[in-house]
């Protein structure tokens, strides 16, 4: 196994102030408050992210010893009142629910936030209003926000020490809370938070408790900007897993004492942190704030247009390496997503095989002749009667090995068996698997994981049976180009999925331009590489092997060569855009 130079701390650095602990913070704001009151009365406003630990952020706002304080929580409507505005798109299932088109007008009672402006109007000096909505309630002297990135969402909820908008749910399961946040509480939060990043005097970091650090919002801005227009990475998180794997713990370098790690999400910025540098200190927020501020930059016009202010591509890993097979699963159709969950556009992916070991497979389109209700009763009568499902009667198991690309446009049955590492290339909804079979065993809470087959058995293409998947979903490699130094190929993806990939091999230096959409890139052979701009427009930017990258869209060309211990050595990366047809 090779010594790890796996970067798990990528950032942008940019120049300015940051203040770090509460002191220093509210002696800051206080300075600016000063600056800023009118004829002594001054507005602050801390609007909050979900997930932000309000005791906490409560106490050290304290410090600037307002003579008003306006808790939005208090505004809000009763949960008897907002459980049946929001029970349509939570719904009664465990896993999904609707995507929801609510604002913080939905959530606050109106009447109630009348009365606390006429509270703020007649007051004298400092008034702080504080909370989620805050920024809806009236206009601030001083605008901050307390941001909160998804994974460190993710692990409060499974330490039950957050709640979601308007409710106390922090004793439910954590897949309830991620339902609620992804279905409902993000999507409020995100609508506000794209209209206060333009204009915030401040953003304010909590992501370790006790350690909050704050920028100004021309800092932020500023930062964003840079990379919008520059190689960069977003801050990879990894999780554990029931079929996990020993791999990433040696490229990546994670805690050896851990029993494995299945998940890597080494670019979903949907998930994702990006950090800042700002005097020396890392400075982290969610990923998508890249995306709503700097959209036209990063993703392209063509892109943007069609994607809004979603980044449509993913990488992660999946580690089986000495671990067991992934859940048999099928991914929704476009349609069905939409009419069933609110989502435009579905998980389309791919599985290319970064490492694999000697005997690995991946399971992938079903067995010719496979009758679909003889299978669909026999997963049936696994899930209630716990008989194992025989896989390899409907199922195809093909022999894996490196560099293998396998593509799975949605309604596809597939999963990755053990002894492989994945490289999962797809579109970013990433909640929406549906299990059919987890082979009989239990998840890390020691309970059966969701299966979902009345879900799967809609959407599964019976056509897609071992001949087509041999012709249309297996290596469809095709040469591209070459010259000296270096060969491309296109490896995928479907003709129905909307992605396209290119690998490269070289041992020189490659000629790339983004075409006026974002790239994506992972490094698949060599120890390090160097991004580099034929102007100059960018700083030279290093990667190693197994990074995924970001080239956004306005960087338009740019070169990537062997560099360091891989020089003069054939080196290889995959890159992923979205295609255009014709």
């Amino acid at each position: 196994m090779r010594a790890s130079n796996y970067d798990k701390h990528p950032f942008t650095a940019v120049n300015g102030n940051l203040w770090k602990g509460w002191e220093n913070i509210s002696e800051e704001l206080m300075h600016c408050i000063q600056q800023k009151a009118q004829q002594g009365t001054c507005v602050c406003v801390v609007e909050c992210y979900h997930g932000v630990h309000h005791e906490e952020l409560e106490a050290g706002f304290a410090l600037l010893k307002p003579a008003l304080t306006i808790h939005t929580k208090d505004l809000f409507k009763s949960e008897e009142e907002l459980k049946p505005m929001l029970q349509p798109n939570i719904t009664d299932d465990c896993l999904f629910g609707f995507r929801a088109h609510f604002s913080y007008a939905d959530f606050l009672d109106q009447d109630k936030v009348k009365a606390a402006q006429k509270q703020i109007a007649d007051a004298k000096g400092l008034v702080l209003v504080y909370g989620h909505g805050a920024a809806t309630v009236c206009p601030a002297d001083v605008l901050i926000y307390a941001d909160m990135p998804r994974w460190e969402i993710q692990l409060r909820a499974r330490r039950h020490e957050i709640n979601g908008l308007g409710v106390h749910n922090s004793e439910e399961a954590p897949s309830y809370q991620y339902k609620r946040g992804y279905f409902v509480d993000w999507i409020v939060c995100d609508n506000l938070k794209k209209t206060l990043l333009p204009v915030a005097d401040y953003w304010l970091d909590t992501t370790i408790s006790g350690q909050p650090k704050m920028i100004e919002g021309e800092i932020l801005r500023k930062g964003l900007e840079k990379t919008a227009h520059r190689p960069f990475r977003v801050v990879p998180f990894f999780d554990p897993a029931p079929w996990g794997g020993q791999w990433m713990k040696e490229v990546c370098d994670l805690d050896r004492s851990r029993a494995n790690f299945g998940w890597c999400f080494d670019c979903v910025p949907e998930e994702n942190s990006l950090n800042l540098q700002v005097q020396g200190e890392l400075f982290e927020m969610p990923a998508n704030n890249l995306v709503f501020y700097q959209t036209r930059n990063l993703l392209g016009g063509p892109v943007e247009a069609r994607f809004g202010q979603d980044f449509p591509i993913r990488f992660d890993f999946l580690d089986t390496m000495q671990g067991g097979n992934l859940s048999l699963q099928v991914h929704p159709t476009t349609q069905y997503i939409r009419d069933t969950f609110g989502i435009y556009y579905t998980q389309d992916e791919s599985y290319y095989l970064l490492d694999a070991e000697e005997g690995a497979t991946v399971f992938l389109g079903l067995k010719t002749g496979v009758n679909p209700d003889e299978m669909i009763d026999a997963l049936n009568e696994s899930q209630q009667t716990g008989k194992a499902f025989d896989a390899n009667k409907y199922v195809n198991q093909w022999p894996a090995k490196k560099h293998d690309h396998y593509l799975i446009p949605g309604g596809t049955i597939h999963c990755s068996g053990a002894g492989a590492m994945v490289l999962e290339i797809s579109s970013t909804p990433n909640i929406f698997t549906f299990k059919l079979w987890d082979w009989g065993r239990l998840g890390l809470d020691g309970r059966p994981r969701p299966i979902n087959i009345g879900h799967g058995s809609k959407v599964i293409q019976w056509e897609r049976q071992t001949e087509f998947t041999r012709e249309h979903l297996i290596n469809h490699v095709e040469p591209m180009g070459s010259g000296e130094g270096w060969r491309e190929e296109r490896t995928g993806l479907h003709e129905n999925e909307f992605i396209e990939t290119r690998r490269h091999w070289f041992t020189g230096k490659v000629a790339h331009h983004t075409n006026g959409g974002v790239n994506v890139l992972n490094v698949i052979e060599g120890e390090e590489l160097i991004v580099e701009s034929p102007t100059n427009a960018f700083e030279p930017f290093v990667v190693h092997y197994a990074e995924t990258f970001i080239i956004p869209a306005s960087v338009g060309e740019y070169t990537i060569r062997p560099y360091g211990t891989s020089e003069g050595k054939e080196c290889g990366t995959i890159k992923a855009f979205v295609r255009f047809n014709a």
